[in-house]
């Protein structure tokens, strides 16, 4: 697996020291299959990730956001995979987090909402580590899931 990133912070020696080629963001966003995003948000950073950006992904690739969702300009996300269904977003953090009850985000097929959980320490991430493992081998199976919220079963948690 070739590694590209954007990061003004980093420089060329220390991306060479882990392996990953260092691009323009642009770049980034044009080439990479999988585009994850790790940026904090800072007054520099608020919708530093735009519709453009979007639609220059390759066809099929999938952005991550695990960072925070003021970064993407999400009036653009929702229309750039509206036009673009071969694209795929996971969305862990959204803006406003939870998205309004009325956001497209809910109901898009090629958005995967999960809950923040970036905070989570110690003996936690363990537990869900194996949570996931178990859910992962159920799917394989074709085994029901456990965990899966559907909209029938979000309905009755509300």
């Amino acid at each position: 697996m070739r590694v590209i990133a954007y990061d003004p912070c980093v420089s060329d020696e220390a991306a060479r020291a882990l392996g990953v080629t260092l691009c323009p963001l642009a770049h980034v966003f044009a080439e990479a299959d999988v585009v994850s995003l790790h940026t904090p948000w800072l007054p520099a950073t608020e919708g530093l990730i735009s519709g453009a950006h979007l639609r220059a992904m390759k066809p099929g690739a999938t952005l991550i956001n695990t960072a925070r969702g003021a970064i993407v300009r999400e009036a653009e996300l929702i229309e750039v995979l509206r036009a673009r269904p071969d694209l795929t977003a996971v969305l862990d953090v959204t803006h406003p987090e939870p998205p309004a009850a009325d956001s497209p985000l809910y109901t898009l097929p090629n958005v995967v909402l999960t809950p923040h959980l970036a905070g989570s320490l110690g003996p936690e991430c363990r537990r869900m580590g194996r949570v996931m493992v178990e859910e992962l081998q159920r799917y394989l199976a074709g085994q029901p899931l456990h965990w899966e919220i559907s909209q029938a079963r979000a309905a009755t948690l509300a």
